[in-house]
């Protein structure tokens, strides 16, 4: 009886063991599976030898839950504060249509008008709408030139709801940004950042007014820097961001966590019309260039290399996509490919070659075109700075002086008809009609200047300027400032003297 009872004790005792030994294992499977799925911290506790051994259990409260990853909204209040809505007004013009009457073949000449006959109308008005960012306490403001281009009214409304008018200072339709100005002062002004330090996948914010919406917040990522090939004709180094910029935030500010402005946004690409996750802002380090220079001179000095080509990479790319079997040879994958040097220009006298890579300008590293646009942005013409090229896969160093596009080291100042001493006059339909002309425009003086230097009377009829028909002032005066941005600056002038003489004239515009 005793070692039966015994031998069934000893039973229990091992059954009790293995159970333990099991469940023990159990548990800690199941804590390990529950962690693998669900990321959720498993349950655990310390024992403290001077305490009452008593399990804490770590829960979801006390697990350090992650925080929000950066406060935006100092950021947002100051750059809302410096933000504006504009409101622009284009058309109203009047103008002249003449055409032939369809029954002057049936009838004759019954007026006396050889058939051809005039209708005055006006031009519809448009109404369009873009931001601005104000730069300066005395009312300078920052937007994009496609936002108030051909505009005849500006209207600003600031964030506190006051209204202004604005007057064009500049515009530079190659980065495509504009300066306008209102008279106020004590305006909450930005804090202008440095976009070259900014990096892919910092935090920014894009404030603007799309759909006529005031002081619209939006939040992303820098999502690339240099962006380039974006359809736009002139200087093309964009930051894109996914925080979403739409119709009417033109010209609005794109700031960092601290609420300065690194960019002034500028497109989207959509396949829509409608927001997909790819906005676009001009770099402020383009930007301050841009205006500094209207300020001082009127006009935007650019310095131009003198090359045409495209990025390695691309080209290598295209090529391998032509031939599988291509391998490059250039020595690098990164940098600008010369592939045609401009005569006279920076990089021939610099000693740079077709097949040349690019790879620096200065200090800083060259790795494709809209890099190299962004860098030159920043010089004016007459500035000197050292260019690394890789030629025969060897790394070399120029030295380059910048010219701008007519070949000169000086500074260009932006000129008017009043500076060039021409003042002019529209003509009336009886005029036009009296001088047997369907267009043109007067000279009613010629003062000391290049209009007169080249011989342009007083009274002569302009009806085209570089095969540009001249029907008003605004037509000439669109043909004089393309004169000023070729490389020629030259405007040939074609028309009659009052009395029908035919004749034309050259008028070359210095550089300063």
């Amino acid at each position: 009886m005793k070692q039966t009872t015994k031998r069934f004790y000893g039973t229990l005792a091992a059954l009790a063991f293995f159970s333990g030994i099991t469940g023990s294992f159990a548990f800690t499977l199941g804590n390990k599976i529950a962690s693998r799925n669900t990321n959720v911290p498993t349950s655990s506790y310390v024992v403290d030898s001077n305490e009452d051994p008593e399990p804490k259990f770590m829960t979801c409260s006390n697990a350090g839950t992650p925080a929000q990853p950066v406060d935006l909204t100092e950021a947002a209040e100051k750059g809302c504060a410096s933000v504006v809505y504009i409101k622009v007004t284009a058309g109203g013009d009047t103008k002249v249509v003449r055409y032939r009457n369809p029954f002057a073949d049936i009838f004759g000449d019954m007026f006396g008008d050889e058939g051809v006959q005039q209708r005055v109308y006006r031009t519809p008005k448009q109404h369009s709408s873009g931001s601005g960012v104000i730069i300066s306490s005395d009312g300078y403001i920052v937007t994009n030139n496609h936002v108030v281009d051909n505009a005849s009214k500006i209207e600003v409304k600031l964030n506190d709801n006051r209204e202004f008018t604005a007057t064009v200072v500049g515009t530079d339709p190659a980065s495509d940004l504009a300066l306008i100005k209102i008279d106020a002062k004590s305006l909450p002004a930005i804090v202008i950042g440095d976009s070259e330090s900014l990096k892919v996948g910092e935090w920014v914010l894009a404030i603007g007014n799309p759909f006529n919406l005031t002081s619209t917040v939006t939040a992303g990522i820098v999502s690339a820097k240099g962006r380039g090939s974006m359809g736009t004709n002139g200087v093309q180094s964009f930051i894109q961001t996914d925080a979403a910029i739409n119709k009417g935030n033109s010209g609005g500010a794109l700031v960092n966590v601290r609420g300065e402005l690194v960019g002034i946004n500028a497109m989207l690409l959509s396949e829509t019309g409608g927001y997909q996750g790819y906005g676009f802002a001009i770099p402020v380090s383009i930007m301050k260039k841009v205006v500094s220079d209207i300020k001082e001179y009127g006009a935007v000095q650019r310095a131009v290399l003198g090359i045409k080509g495209g990025s390695l990479s691309d080209i290598i790319d295209s090529k391998k996509y032509e031939d599988e079997n291509y391998v490059s040879d250039y020595g690098t994958n990164d940098g600008v490919l010369v592939d045609e040097v401009i005569e006279n220009g920076s990089a021939e006298e610099a000693g740079i070659k077709k097949g040349d890579v690019i790879v620096a300008v200065g200090d800083k590293k060259v790795t494709k075109m809209s890099e190299l646009q962004e860098d030159l942005a920043k010089f004016n013409p007459g500035d000197k700075t050292s260019i690394t090229i890789i030629r025969d896969k060897k790394e070399k160093k120029v030295n380059v002086t910048f010219r701008n596009i007519q070949g000169s080291t000086k500074v260009t100042k932006a000129l008017s008809l009043d500076s060039c001493g021409l003042e002019l006059k529209e003509l009336s339909d009886k005029q036009k009609k009296a001088y047997n002309i369907s267009n043109g425009i007067q000279v009613s003086n010629v003062k000391a200047g290049p209009f007169k230097t080249a011989g342009l009377p007083k009274g002569f009829i302009i009806r085209k300027c570089n095969g540009y028909v001249i029907k008003t002032i605004a037509d000439f005066e669109k043909a004089f400032k393309l004169a000023l941005d070729s490389e020629e600056r030259a405007l040939f002038i074609t028309g009659q003297v009052p009395a029908g003489e035919p004749n034309v004239f050259a008028v070359m515009f210095p550089e300063e």
